[in-house]
């Protein structure tokens, strides 16, 4: 892959959000800056009182980030949009605005989902064209692949244009960020036949079968998502959400039964990080409000190769 970016690159962290913030949040800043000697600056938004002890225990060089302090923080159960208006200055807003102002080149999360997405929505705004961003999930694949599955919450109803860009904009990502060169597009649908489905999958099919800008190979099945048929697999966020959170409670059962499997064991959130806003101008990651020091690192990783390989301007360009 050809990287591009040569500006010095700074990527903003929520070290306030998620379960175990900001401890968990400042051992994946030190595992990323051990494991990378990119001049990759990390502005780490968090109160400053509980940052600088930690910082200073696990060693993170003080020319490689920078506090930026938040009295605020939003919590995993507040309204998003009242939380986002009434706490300016939470680590969630913060984050946001260092962000808008191009302070930051990317604003990564394990706090407030919805929090989230309302900043991402109303503080960066969407790429022009696009007519609702969409958040999308990495596919663990049986052959040791990997699958792009979107929208898997963010729209509950689509729109058949809507899921037309999704598919564009899954395109994109596939090939800049996951390294497949012609990824083949499918619709998730109750069967394989052109015509099945219910109203929104019927009247997608033929917007995704005139598309040139993607690789559309027809409707996949629910038994197709985890084997090598599709490489960006397009549902609505109802749809989407059910298959993210099964695949997520099969990791959990075989982890609980101690059952030995590498193909389970990729199923595994952390090894991915996060979870992408597709559409928006600027790289905006939301993490699982569980995440660990591995997830963390991982999302920083996600963010750098956004910004590297310009993949939402390339969006853009494929969009227009």
């Amino acid at each position: 892959m050809e990287f591009v970016h040569c500006t010095p690159m700074n990527i903003g962290l929520d070290m306030m959000g998620g379960d175990y913030a900001p401890l968990e949040a400042v051992k994946g800043v030190a595992q990323y800056i051990l494991e990378n000697s990119s001049s990759v600056s990390l502005t780490l938004v968090g109160d400053q009182s509980s940052l600088e002890p930690l910082i200073a225990e696990h060693k993170i060089p003080s020319n490689r980030v920078r506090i930026i302090h938040s009295e605020q923080v939003i919590g995993m159960d507040e309204h998003p949009t009242k939380a986002l208006k009434e706490k300016q200055q939470s680590s969630i807003a913060i984050g946001f605005h260092l962000l808008a102002t191009g302070k930051t080149d990317a604003f990564i999360s394990a706090g407030n989902t919805g929090a989230m997405l309302v900043g991402a929505l109303f503080s960066i705004k969407a790429l022009e064209g696009v007519l609702r961003p969409t958040i999308s999930t990495i596919i663990p694949k049986e052959n040791g692949g990997t699958g792009l599955l979107l929208d898997v919450g963010l729209n509950a109803d689509c729109k058949p244009e809507q899921l037309n860009q999704f598919a564009v904009m899954g395109s994109v990502y596939a090939q800049q960020i996951l390294d497949i060169k012609n990824p083949r597009v499918g619709l998730v649908n109750v069967g394989e036949e052109e015509g099945k489905g219910n109203l929104l999958a019927q009247a997608t099919y033929p917007l995704l079968k005139e598309n040139k800008h993607i690789n559309f190979i027809g409707n996949i099945e629910g038994r197709d998502v985890l084997i090598d048929k599709a490489d960006v697999m397009v549902c609505e966020g109802f749809t989407g959400n059910i298959i993210l959170k099964l695949a997520e409670s099969l990791y959990e059962v075989g982890h609980r039964q101690q059952i030995k499997s590498e193909f389970l064991d990729r199923f595994d959130f952390e090894i991915y990080g996060g979870t992408p806003v597709l559409g928006v101008a600027k790289p905006v990651i939301i993490g699982h409000g569980i995440s660990g020091a591995k997830a963390f690192k991982n999302m920083i990783i996600v963010a750098q190769k956004m910004i590297e390989s310009k993949v939402l301007d390339r969006m853009k360009e494929e969009l227009e």
